[in-house]
Protein backbone atom coordinates (compact mmCIF):
# COMPACT_ATOMS: atom_id res chain seq x y z
CA UNK A 1 0.00 0.00 0.00
CA UNK A 2 3.03 2.26 0.13
CA UNK A 3 5.85 2.57 -2.32
CA UNK A 4 9.10 4.53 -2.33
CA UNK A 5 8.77 8.22 -3.16
CA UNK A 6 11.20 11.11 -3.61
CA UNK A 7 13.65 12.06 -0.86
CA UNK A 8 12.98 8.90 1.14
CA UNK A 9 9.29 9.71 1.64
CA UNK A 10 6.62 7.05 1.30
CA UNK A 11 4.07 7.29 -1.51
CA UNK A 12 0.61 6.20 -0.40
CA UNK A 13 -1.79 4.79 -2.91
CA UNK A 14 -5.38 6.11 -2.88
CA UNK A 15 -6.49 2.78 -1.41
CA UNK A 16 -3.98 3.17 1.43
CA UNK A 17 -5.18 6.71 2.15
CA UNK A 18 -8.80 5.62 2.30
CA UNK A 19 -7.94 2.59 4.43
CA UNK A 20 -5.97 4.75 6.86
CA UNK A 21 -8.81 7.28 7.08
CA UNK A 22 -11.35 4.52 7.71
CA UNK A 23 -9.11 2.92 10.32
CA UNK A 24 -8.58 6.26 12.06
CA UNK A 25 -12.34 6.77 12.30
CA UNK A 26 -12.92 3.28 13.63
CA UNK A 27 -10.23 3.42 16.30
CA UNK A 28 -10.95 5.06 19.58
CA UNK A 29 -11.86 4.48 23.17
CA UNK A 30 -15.31 4.45 24.68
CA UNK A 31 -16.96 4.65 21.28
CA UNK A 32 -15.24 7.95 20.44
CA UNK A 33 -13.53 8.13 17.06
CA UNK A 34 -9.98 9.42 17.38
CA UNK A 35 -7.45 9.94 14.60
CA UNK A 36 -4.14 8.18 15.01
CA UNK A 37 -0.91 10.10 14.37
CA UNK A 38 0.36 9.93 10.80
CA UNK A 39 3.93 9.17 9.84
CA UNK A 40 5.30 12.15 7.90
CA UNK A 41 6.40 12.76 5.26
CA UNK A 42 4.44 10.76 2.74
CA UNK A 43 3.54 11.47 -0.86
CA UNK A 44 0.23 11.44 -2.71
CA UNK A 45 -0.52 12.19 -6.33
CA UNK A 46 -3.67 13.47 -7.94
CA UNK A 47 -5.31 16.09 -10.10
CA UNK A 48 -5.70 19.65 -8.78
CA UNK A 49 -9.45 20.22 -9.05
CA UNK A 50 -9.70 23.65 -7.41
CA UNK A 51 -7.70 26.51 -5.98
CA UNK A 52 -9.26 27.94 -2.82
CA UNK A 53 -6.83 30.84 -2.42
CA UNK A 54 -3.14 31.57 -2.88
CA UNK A 55 -2.00 28.88 -0.47
CA UNK A 56 -4.73 26.21 -0.46
CA UNK A 57 -5.81 23.76 -3.16
CA UNK A 58 -7.99 20.66 -3.52
CA UNK A 59 -6.46 17.56 -5.06
CA UNK A 60 -8.51 14.62 -6.29
CA UNK A 61 -6.88 11.39 -5.13
CA UNK A 62 -8.95 8.38 -6.09
CA UNK A 63 -12.49 9.49 -5.26
CA UNK A 64 -11.48 11.82 -2.43
CA UNK A 65 -10.87 15.54 -2.67
CA UNK A 66 -8.09 16.43 -0.26
CA UNK A 67 -7.52 19.97 1.01
CA UNK A 68 -3.84 20.84 0.81
CA UNK A 69 -2.25 23.90 2.45
CA UNK A 70 1.03 24.81 0.75
CA UNK A 71 3.89 24.32 3.19
CA UNK A 72 6.07 27.26 4.24
CA UNK A 73 4.07 30.04 2.61
CA UNK A 74 1.24 32.39 3.52
CA UNK A 75 -0.63 34.13 0.72
CA UNK A 76 -2.75 37.28 0.97
CA UNK A 77 -6.34 36.68 2.03
CA UNK A 78 -8.90 36.89 -0.77
CA UNK A 79 -10.24 40.29 0.41
CA UNK A 80 -6.75 41.62 0.98
CA UNK A 81 -4.59 43.48 -1.56
CA UNK A 82 -3.13 40.91 -4.00
CA UNK A 83 -5.48 38.22 -2.68
CA UNK A 84 -7.19 37.62 -6.01
CA UNK A 85 -3.93 37.94 -7.97
CA UNK A 86 -2.28 35.41 -5.66
CA UNK A 87 -5.12 32.91 -6.15
CA UNK A 88 -5.10 33.43 -9.91
CA UNK A 89 -1.34 32.96 -10.08
CA UNK A 90 -1.49 29.70 -8.13
CA UNK A 91 -4.31 28.55 -10.41
CA UNK A 92 -2.13 29.28 -13.46
CA UNK A 93 0.54 27.02 -11.97
CA UNK A 94 -1.55 24.04 -10.83
CA UNK A 95 -5.24 24.07 -11.83
CA UNK A 96 -6.29 20.98 -13.74
CA UNK A 97 -2.79 19.50 -13.58
CA UNK A 98 -1.42 16.36 -11.95
CA UNK A 99 0.38 17.20 -8.74
CA UNK A 100 2.66 15.33 -6.44
CA UNK A 101 2.18 16.41 -2.82
CA UNK A 102 4.78 15.66 -0.18
CA UNK A 103 2.62 15.82 2.93
CA UNK A 104 4.56 17.16 5.91
CA UNK A 105 1.87 17.77 8.54
CA UNK A 106 -1.80 18.50 9.23
CA UNK A 107 -2.92 21.98 10.29
CA UNK A 108 -5.51 22.94 12.89
CA UNK A 109 -8.22 23.05 10.19
CA UNK A 110 -7.61 19.43 9.17
CA UNK A 111 -5.84 20.31 5.92
CA UNK A 112 -2.74 18.43 4.91
CA UNK A 113 0.27 20.73 4.74
CA UNK A 114 2.64 19.88 1.96
CA UNK A 115 5.02 20.73 -0.83
CA UNK A 116 3.14 20.77 -4.14
CA UNK A 117 5.08 19.73 -7.22
CA UNK A 118 3.74 20.07 -10.76
CA UNK A 119 6.00 18.96 -13.60
CA UNK A 120 8.79 18.64 -11.01
CA UNK A 121 8.56 22.31 -9.99
CA UNK A 122 7.58 23.52 -6.53
CA UNK A 123 4.42 25.63 -6.58
CA UNK A 124 5.32 26.77 -3.05
CA UNK A 125 8.64 28.23 -4.26
CA UNK A 126 7.12 29.71 -7.41
CA UNK A 127 4.51 31.59 -5.35
CA UNK A 128 7.18 33.18 -3.15
CA UNK A 129 9.55 33.90 -6.07
CA UNK A 130 6.78 35.72 -7.97
CA UNK A 131 5.92 37.84 -4.93
CA UNK A 132 2.49 36.23 -4.60
CA UNK A 133 3.06 34.87 -1.08
CA UNK A 134 5.19 35.42 1.99
CA UNK A 135 7.67 32.90 3.33
CA UNK A 136 5.90 31.77 6.52
CA UNK A 137 8.85 31.84 8.92
CA UNK A 138 6.62 31.10 11.93
CA UNK A 139 5.98 27.61 10.53
CA UNK A 140 8.96 26.89 8.30
CA UNK A 141 12.75 27.03 8.40
CA UNK A 142 13.14 26.56 4.63
CA UNK A 143 16.08 28.81 3.74
CA UNK A 144 15.33 28.47 0.02
CA UNK A 145 11.90 30.07 0.53
CA UNK A 146 13.45 32.77 2.74
CA UNK A 147 15.97 33.61 0.00
CA UNK A 148 13.28 33.64 -2.70
CA UNK A 149 11.31 36.16 -0.63
CA UNK A 150 14.39 38.37 -0.14
CA UNK A 151 14.93 38.38 -3.92
CA UNK A 152 11.26 39.13 -4.69
CA UNK A 153 11.29 42.01 -2.17
CA UNK A 154 14.52 43.45 -3.58
CA UNK A 155 13.14 43.35 -7.13
CA UNK A 156 9.66 44.62 -6.18
CA UNK A 157 7.86 41.61 -7.63
CA UNK A 158 4.15 41.05 -7.04
CA UNK A 159 2.93 42.27 -3.67
CA UNK A 160 6.40 43.72 -2.99
CA UNK A 161 5.59 46.47 -5.52
CA UNK A 162 3.61 48.04 -2.65
CA UNK A 163 5.76 50.00 -0.18
CA UNK A 164 4.37 48.28 2.92
CA UNK A 165 2.24 45.22 2.21
CA UNK A 166 0.35 43.82 5.19
CA UNK A 167 1.25 40.20 5.95
CA UNK A 168 -1.81 37.92 5.92
CA UNK A 169 -1.29 36.84 9.55
CA UNK A 170 -1.56 40.52 10.59
CA UNK A 171 -4.57 41.06 8.30
CA UNK A 172 -6.34 38.08 9.93
CA UNK A 173 -5.44 39.28 13.43
CA UNK A 174 -6.80 42.78 12.71
CA UNK A 175 -10.05 41.33 11.33
CA UNK A 176 -10.50 39.14 14.41
CA UNK A 177 -9.88 42.15 16.67
CA UNK A 178 -12.41 44.29 14.78
CA UNK A 179 -15.09 41.58 14.87
CA UNK A 180 -14.99 41.36 18.66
Amino acid sequence: MTEPGPCGSRRRTPAAILAAATLALCLGSGGTARAQPAVYPFTVEGKVVSVTDGDTIKVLVGRSQLRIRLNGIDAPEYRQAYGRKSKDYLASLVAGKRAEVIVRDTDRYGRWVGDVLVDGKSANAQMVAAGMAWFYAAYSKDENLAELEREARAEGRGLWADPGPTPPWEFRRLRRTRSR
